[in-house]
């Protein structure tokens, strides 16, 4: 059987204090606003036959990159953590060197999204710290609503061998049906080798009560098209894919997108490329 990989899902554990979990008490998410921990993911994966999954981060804090460790340790699906660490920090390095040689440890995110400065990610010391995952060979996970997409070619274009994955197409506006300007500051990102991107996060970006598989289509076509499924992979977004739809129905929903394909292109997406990509062991 060909492994099948969740290239990004979320824990989260509402009894530890010292984690802000608050972004979830409005009553538009009540259906994730209570702890989602290994055990409630477990028995989907293996329903669904995924082999293994990519831890993603939530917290801008250390400690989750400590706890979420401890989880893939005790879980071996648990096949990589992408974690957080202080870019803007003189203390960037040494916090990376705390995690980088842990062999589940693969990757940085920050939560650029939340960030006030639409233009965050080029700030001169975020720069520094991305160039410092440059030097460690550490890949990075760009967080972007749509408007932050322009970026992504910029930041390639300055850190050609820094691996860089656009988390949920950069969030299209797939409740509208627009493709544009997306698709155009898209394939800028696609003329660098270094930038791939995850077919993720897609339900929750059309209408969480309607959508159908052919809503997602025309921008699972266009990341293909643009990036091929060498640079295009899977993930789940759970839990909070909840908002919208089951695991089974994500998943089922992503067959439906990519069954055009042959099958070594589909294996391709549905778990080599993030295998590739995070270097998974």
């Amino acid at each position: 059987m060909k492994p099948m990989i969740d290239s990004h899902q979320h824990f989260w554990d509402r009894s530890k204090t010292e984690f802000d979990y608050s972004w979830q008490e409005s009553n538009e998410l009540g259906k994730i606003c209570r702890s989602f921990l290994p055990a409630d993911l477990q028995p989907l994966c293996e329903a669904s036959g995924v082999t293994g999954t990519v831890f993603v981060q939530t917290q801008h804090n250390l400690e989750e990159n400590r706890w979420a460790l401890q989880l893939a340790e005790e879980n071996d699906w648990i096949v990589g953590v992408v974690g957080w660490v202080d870019l803007s920090s003189e203390r960037c390095e040494s916090q990376l060197l705390e995690f980088k040689d842990h062999p589940k440890f693969v990757g940085i995110r920050h939560v650029i999204q939340d960030e006030p400065d639409p233009d965050f990610v080029l700030r001169e010391d975020i720069t520094r710290g991305l160039e410092t995952l440059q030097k460690h060979d550490v890949s990075f996970d760009l967080l972007f609503y749509n408007f932050h997409l322009k970026h992504a070619a910029t930041v390639a274009g300055k850190l050609p061998n820094l691996r860089l994955v656009i988390n949920h197409l950069a969030k299209p506006f797939i409740v509208k049906g627009e493709l544009e300007p997306w698709r155009r500051d898209l394939a800028k990102a696609a003329q660098f080798d270094n930038v791939y991107c995850k077919l993720s996060g897609l339900i929750t970006e059309a209408d969480w009560q309607s959508w159908q598989p052919s809503d997602l289509q025309p921008y699972v076509d266009t990341a293909i098209e643009l990036f091929g499924p060498s640079r295009c992979m899977f993930g789940s977004d759970w839990p909070v894919c909840q908002l919208a739809g089951s695991y089974q129905q994500v998943i089922e929903a992503m067959r439906s997108c990519i069954n055009h394909l042959s099958e070594a292109e589909q294996a391709q997406i549905m778990g080599k490329t993030a295998s590739e990509f995070y270097r998974l062991t």
